[in-house]
Formats: structure tokens, C-alpha cells, sequence
């Protein structure tokens, strides 16, 4: 009875020290293809070692940038949200995660055509639809979210400075409109006392100036959109290359490492 027990302990923990091996094996390989650039070939390293080890937090969170890096904006967020299940522990790594959720939503804005919904399954194009997700908003409650759990992040704080700033610029701009109809209607009711000559003439000047308000606040738009695309990819810009200056920091690092491991290795070989 006892030695079946030890036969069953010894075959159960051979079969994790090989599965902890394959994993580390699939996310070593993954992280050379990330840093090679090579994302495609990084999903699906690291796909391979989340099936060994679906808990492996390491490779949900690096599995979840090379969705990034793909510009598959969805599965990075379905990724970076199952990241956020495991990781529990570590303020640092789920303030990461969440200021990257905060990136991606900040991407899919820059990505959105001007004034376009995305067509719905089944939907045809030009037919009415909903309003869809606000990612300008998602981007602020993920940069919230990031600055919660890491306080000292001054990159985070400074995007969600921008952002809200840009929110806070369209809502006073939706407000303005309001105001616009508001004075119109009280301009129309003004037009009602006056005698039937000048309520054509006036109806006329209205319909000119209907001609002209769309242009104008079109002009408008279009200036209110290019700013804030233009502070969106001035934020994206400074994530790239903050990224950039990470691994060269990374590349350094291990330089260093090597550096002092070949000096270890050749003062063992002297003392022999």
C-alpha cells in the first residue's frame, strides 16, 4: 500500500516538474521572439505554455503585449483582464496591467474613423446604430485603476491627466450645442409676433444660415478632432518610447550580468 503511494507521488510530481519545464521553455522561447519583434511567433509561444499551465502569469501578461503589438486591441484586453485574475499579489505588476488596459483603450480611440460606428453583426452599413463603448472614458477609469495600486507612476498620471482633459473638453463642447438650440428656439418664438413679410424674409436668412452652421461646426469638429487625435498620439508616442528606453535598460542589464558571470567563471578557473 505504501509503495503505491510513493509510485503515485513520484509519477504525479515527474509530470509537474516536466510541465513546469515545458512552460518555461515555450515563455523563454517567447520572450526571444517578442524581443526579436516577432509577435506572431510570441502568441503562440506563449499560448503553448499557458495550455501546459493556464495559471502562469507570466505568460497571460506577455501573451496579452504581443496582442498589443499586433494591434489586436480586444484580445489585449480580454488578456490583460485575465492577467488581472491571477495576479493578486503584486501592486506593481497589476498597476502594469491596468496602465496597459489604459494604452489599449487609448488605441482603439486613435484607431476609430471620424464620426463612424462600427457596423454590428447582421447590421448593414448606414442602418442606425447604438452608441458604442466610450474608450476615451475606459482609457481614464484604467489609468484611475493603475494609479490606486501604484501612486508613484508619474507616466500614468500624466496620461490620465491628458485624457481627462480631452473628456472634459468634448463634454463642454456637447454642452455649447445645447445652449445654440436653446437661443434658436427662443428666436423662433420672437419670430412668431412679427407680421407675415418679415417672418419670410427672417424664415429665409434661417435657412442660410442652416446652410452655413453645418459647414462651420463641421470645421469645428474636424479642428476638436485633430486635437485630440494629436493628444492621443502624443501620449502613444511617449509609451513607445518609454518602451523602447525599458528594454534598452533590460539589454544592459543582462550585459552586465554576463559581464560579471564571465569574470566569476574565470576567477573559479584560476583558484583550479
Amino acid at each position: 500500500m505504501k509503495r503505491s503511494i510513493f509510485i503515485l507521488l513520484f509519477i504525479s510530481l515527474t509530470v509537474t516538474l516536466f510541465a513546469q519545464k515545458e512552460e518555461r521553455k515555450a515563455v523563454r522561447a517567447g520572450n526571444k521572439a517578442y524581443k526579436d519583434q516577432l509577435y506572431g511567433t510570441a502568441e503562440a509561444e506563449y499560448d503553448k505554455a499557458i495550455k501546459v499551465n493556464p495559471s502562469s502569469k507570466e505568460a497571460s501578461f506577455n501573451l496579452a503585449n504581443s496582442y498589443y503589438k499586433q494591434q489586436k486591441w480586444d484580445d489585449a484586453l480580454a488578456e490583460y483582464q485575465h492577467y488581472l485574475t491571477l495576479e493578486n499579489e503584486d501592486p506593481t505588476k497589476m498597476s502594469s496591467a491596468w496602465s496597459n488596459v489604459g494604452n489599449t483603450y487609448l488605441k482603439k480611440k486613435a484607431n476609430e474613423k471620424e464620426g463612424q460606428q462600427p457596423v454590428m453583426p447582421g447590421q448593414m452599413p448606414g442602418a442606425q446604430q447604438k452608441q458604442g463603448p466610450d474608450n476615451l472614458k475606459l482609457s481614464m477609469e484604467a489609468y484611475k485603476n493603475a494609479l490606486r495600486l501604484n501612486p508613484k507612476d508619474e507616466e500614468t498620471r500624466y496620461n490620465l491627466a491628458v485624457v481627462q482633459k480631452m473628456i472634459k473638453d468634448k463634454e463642454e463642447e456637447g454642452g455649447g450645442g445645447g445652449k445654440d438650440d436653446q437661443q434658436q428656439n427662443k428666436d423662433q418664438d420672437k419670430d412668431k409676433d412679427k407680421d407675415q413679410n418679415k417672418d419670410q424674409n427672417q424664415d429665409q436668412n434661417k435657412d442660410q444660415n442652416k446652410d452655413q452652421k453645418p459647414d462651420q461646426n463641421k470645421d469645428q469638429e474636424q479642428k476638436e478632432n485633430q486635437m485630440s487625435q494629436d493628444n492621443i498620439q502624443q501620449i502613444l508616442q511617449a509609451i513607445e518610447q518609454d518602451e523602447k528606453e525599458t528594454q534598452e535598460r533590460v539589454k544592459q542589464t543582462k550585459a552586465q550580468d554576463r559581464k560579471k558571470q564571465n569574470e566569476n567563471n574565470r576567477r573559479q578557473n584560476k583558484d583550479w
